[in-house]
């Protein structure tokens, strides 16, 4: 049985278009989300958020890579347990959470969009060719068909399953996890790889919550979000976050140590979708303020925050669908 379970993974292996021009493979056992960018002076023009899962090769641009520099970041998919892992360089450039396409200036020092924020890209080497394969790996390295499935034992344990090691070796044990988590999950009998990983991911983001505060967008529009924190008696509140609809935002990036983090939420076409009665002062524009007396003497507005409980916790995500904030971990 395990034997046959396993042997499923290596028939899928993606075939490429023989037009591509840039392809980036995933040689290592996690799902990525890959972002790249293409530098013509003046202007730069960067796109992600592609999701390439382990053996997997996905064409990330179709065009014939004729500009000046090409530039390169991934990231591990969130539903990932451990700390968050990323491939990249030295090269700052200006990001979303959600899917995006940005166009600026080169020489811009700073991010100027809504909602965008600096990662480390690393140079493409190409050669000067005008299409090319990257990989991704890890160590050790691993062949397309070994990280498919390393990927499936990193991701069953993510889901709780207890694998002895993540490596593209098969053994009984992944085997039968396989096997209890398709039947879980009401697997078709032909269902296949793309299926497996992307059901793979989804139960497991519900079970890991990164160290941090992440904010997850159930609904169907994009959405506003402020935070508000007291700590030692110190209130602060910071926003807002531009969410996407399917998307998700790290808004906390260190480890929580609070009893409490509060949340305000509000549809960007207008209207509150998430609030509570913790009093938090806040601004129409982007703000960071110290202290929650007083707002509207100090030219803030008094706005109420829902509280979702930390304690003992070093990350949590709160989700937020149509009717408000629906589950959390």
């Amino acid at each position: 049985m395990a034997r046959l379970a396993l042997a499923l993974l290596v028939l899928g292996l993606w075939c490429l278009p023989a037009q591509a021009a840039l392809t980036l493979c995933n040689r290592t056992s996690y799902i990525l989300y890959a972002a790249t960018s293409a530098i013509q002076s003046p202007r730069s023009e960067t796109e992600g958020w592609t999701r390439i899962a382990p053996g997997e090769c996905q064409v990330v641009r179709k065009e014939q890579l004729t500009a000046e520099t090409y530039l390169v970041h991934a990231r591990t998919s969130l539903a990932h347990s451990g700390p968050p892992r990323a491939w990249g360089g030295a090269y700052p450039v200006c990001v979303k959470d959600a899917s995006f396409n940005i166009r600026q200036a080169v020489t811009q020092p700073y991010c100027t969009d809504d909602d965008t924020f600096p990662l480390p890209f690393a140079a493409l080497d190409n050669r000067g060719k005008a299409s090319w394969t990257m990989n991704f790996d890890e160590q050790p390295a691993m062949s397309l068909t070994d990280a498919q499935l390393a990927g499936v034992k990193r991701l069953l344990t993510d889901n709780g399953y207890q694998i002895a090691r993540i490596d593209g070796k098969p053994d009984k044990t992944t085997g039968a996890a396989l096997a209890d988590f398709r039947k879980r999950m009401h697997f078709a009998a032909d269902a296949g790889n793309a299926e497996l990983f992307t059901v793979l991911e989804r139960e497991a983001k519900k079970r890991i919550a990164p160290a941090g505060y992440t904010v997850c967008n159930d609904t169907r529009e994009p959405l506003l979000v402020a935070l508000g924190q007291i700590d030692k008696g110190i209130a602060a509140s910071q926003g807002w976050w531009t969410v996407e609809p399917g998307a998700c935002a790290k808004t906390i990036t260190t480890p929580l140590s609070s009893d409490a983090v509060y949340i305000l939420a509000q549809r960007k076409s207008g209207g509150t979708l998430v609030s509570g009665p913790q009093r938090f002062c806040t601004t129409q524009a982007a703000f960071q303020i110290r202290g929650n007396g007083s707002c509207a003497a100090r030219g803030f507005t008094d706005s109420g925050f829902a509280v979702t409980r930390t304690r003992g916790v070093a990350g949590y995500v709160a989700h937020i669908g149509p009717a408000g904030l629906n589950r959390s971990s």
